[in-house]
């Protein structure tokens, strides 16, 4: 689990970082700023939940393992649902998939929760 950890979050840094950059200079001439907006958020939530992911494969011998796996599973969901999501509403333009962000979201959430649930499990040995 720590390998894949790592390797997937190697692939969404480094497509965070050309999400971002298609955003800036291709993205901006062809979308409005509104939905500009939207991207640079998908991006924003994608980067920094990638760094989160590294962190949680980082410290994961100071968390309780059932639960460092579930945070960086919960984190990983939270990337594909919440910022594709809002890749494909500025890309596509189908509103619908809207519906799917705030599931993302929730995934972010329980993922921060996992975390603290597990790091608390292991307050004896740190």
């Amino acid at each position: 689990m720590l390998r894949f950890s790592i390797i997937f979050a190697a692939i969404s840094g480094f497509l965070s970082v050309a999400f971002g950059a298609f955003g800036a200079h291709a993205l901006k001439t062809i979308v409005q700023p509104e939905q500009l907006s939207v991207w640079n958020t998908a991006v924003f939530y994608q980067l920094s939940h990638t760094l989160a992911i590294l962190a949680v494969a980082a410290l994961s011998s100071f968390i309780c393992t059932k639960w460092a796996k579930r945070s960086i599973v919960l984190f990983m969901l939270g990337i594909l649902l919440f910022s594709g999501s809002l890749y494909a509403l500025v890309l596509v333009g189908i509103g619908k998939l809207g519906i799917i962000t705030p599931i993302g979201g929730t995934c972010f959430l329980l993922a921060w929760l996992s975390l603290g649930i597990g790091a608390w499990g292991k307050r004896k040995q740190l």
